[in-house]
């Protein structure tokens, strides 16, 4: 009788999942195509993303998207020198479309329908493994879609952009977490889930490689529900080697990057590594809004390079440009910058503030939405689903006011689930978020909106994840 009841269960389970697949799938590609497609416009970054994909493209800003991006005749190949896990979508996109008849050709509704399986299957993934009543999980399925399909992070689903992968590859985690501790073949599921969802979201830009110690940490402490003793510790170890074993081999994949000097360490991103650091340096501390002369002592730079304070790499008249730059080329250093900002605590608060304000705001104002032929102005975005945002964007303006109490929240509930998956999965989301928007605040001083992304959709799942948890509410999942 308990086996029959048990195989009951499952099916009802098994229904769940594939009813809620079906259903979200089913939104997302009507919110992707209806009335016509949309996308987010290539910043100049799209280049990487294609030539990852095999098509060698210019790469410069656009004001418009492109529905599909053919080689041009003629043009030389290249060989990608920065991994982008969206490149993997980009190429399976273009495989499906020469399926199709449009080989050698990226399509941009190919690639938007692909994630939106993606997001679909993993949203099933974290219904399934909720600890609560079909009630709750499909309430939280609701919060997880206002989410996802908002306007300011679907558009990344089918864009040459390294985002959509990261977005894609949080959500797989947090729903392969969720599976690994339930019992039976779902344990095993969610290993294998939690193993796909960690090398997209890790090796999504070289911003996210520092989700890689996170994750083998949450990995570790959520239980397996199947597995007891040594097995336990034996089937995480397995995946987080796994984990870094693909992470090293796909790093290792592009050609060596190497630094605008010509230098290479070795290092994923060398090529952004000095022009991410010389924004910092020129854009947060020496912006020409406080005390030039006495940052530029702080940093070992000249005085006679005030002249360049708040000129960016990209600025016509950047300190590159300076006969002197070369022999201060060594101050460009991430050492550097983060010694200023540990012995400027001051400074430091108003860069994290402006940053937690850009985070909230959400959508860059330059990305836009439409393709050329759509009939709309440069860089128009479209605004169909934009509740989170909108919230979001009411309290942008109080920065870490605001931010602080969203991290706090999740802290608290972090802790009150700290025996269970959903414990572990909250404050891996809480570590993640607040990791990223570090990183992204402190480590480059140009696209703060876009660049904050990862961390604002990290700190938004968690939130969704955390709001129900009365213990009345939860249930033995079979």
């Amino acid at each position: 009788m308990k086996l029959e009841v048990a195989k009951r269960r499952l099916g009802a389970e098994a229904r769940l999942g594939l009813g809620t697949f079906g259903v979200v799938f089913a939104l997302f590609a009507v919110r992707f195509l209806v009335p016509r497609p949309i996308a987010m416009s290539n910043n100049g970054d799209g280049g990487r993303v294609l030539c990852g994909a095999g098509i060698t493209w210019k790469g410069l800003p656009e004001a418009f998207i492109h529905l599909a991006y053919t080689p041009a005749p003629g043009a030389p190949p290249c060989r990608p020198t920065y991994l982008l896990t969206q490149s993997w979508l980009a190429e399976l996109a273009v495989r499906i479309g020469g399926l199709l008849g449009l080989h050698g050709t990226l399509s941009l509704v190919i690639l938007g329908l692909l994630s939106s399986v993606v997001a679909a299957a993993a949203v099933a993934a974290i219904v399934l493994g909720l600890p609560y009543a079909r009630r709750t999980r499909l309430a939280v399925a609701a919060g997880l879609l206002l989410v996802v399909a908002d306007s300011a992070f679907f558009g990344y689903f089918a864009a040459v952009l390294g985002e959509g992968a990261a977005f894609l590859g949080l959500l797989l985690v947090v729903g392969g977490l969720l599976l690994t501790a339930r019992e039976g073949r779902w344990s095993y599921a969610g290993l294998a889930v939690t193993l796909v969802g960690g090398v997209l979201t890790v090796n999504a830009k070289v911003q996210t490689l520092t989700i890689l110690p996170i994750l083998a940490l949450a990995i570790l402490l959520v239980r397996p529900g199947t597995l007891r003793g040594l097995r336990r510790w034996t089937a995480a170890a397995l995946v987080i080697a796994a984990l870094g074993a693909i992470t090293l081999f796909a790093q290792q994949s592009v050609d060596p990057a190497r630094a605008p000097d010509g230098t290479y360490s070795g290092f994923p991103g060398d090529d952004s590594r000095e022009i991410n650091i010389f924004n910092s340096i020129f854009l947060n501390i020496v912006d020409g809004e406080h005390d030039t002369q006495a940052d530029l002592a702080a940093l070992g730079l000249p005085p006679s390079f005030a002249q360049y304070a708040g000129n960016g790499w990209w600025h016509p008249h950047p300190a590159t440009t300076d006969p002197q730059y070369p022999s201060y080329r060594d101050r460009m250093s991430r050492e550097n910058v983060m010694h200023y900002f540990a012995t400027h605590p001051g400074r430091t608060l108003a860069v994290l503030d402006r940053a937690a304000t850009d985070q909230l705001t959400a959508r860059p104002d330059y990305l836009g939405s439409f393709d050329r032929e759509a009939g709309f102005a440069p860089h128009a975005q479209e605004h169909r689903v934009p509740v989170v945002s909108w919230l979001t964007g009411l309290i942008a303006p109080l920065g870490l006011f605001a931010l602080l109490p969203i991290w706090l929240f999740v802290l608290v509930r972090a802790w009150l689930r700290r025996r269970d998956a959903l414990g572990v999965v909250l404050a891996f989301l809480f570590t993640v978020s607040v990791t990223q928007f570090a990183t992204a605040a402190l480590g480059d001083g140009i696209e703060g909106v876009k660049h904050q992304s990862v961390a604002l959709f990290t700190i938004l799942l968690a939130v969704v994840l955390a709001i129900p948890v009365r213990r009345r509410d939860d249930v033995q999942p079979v």
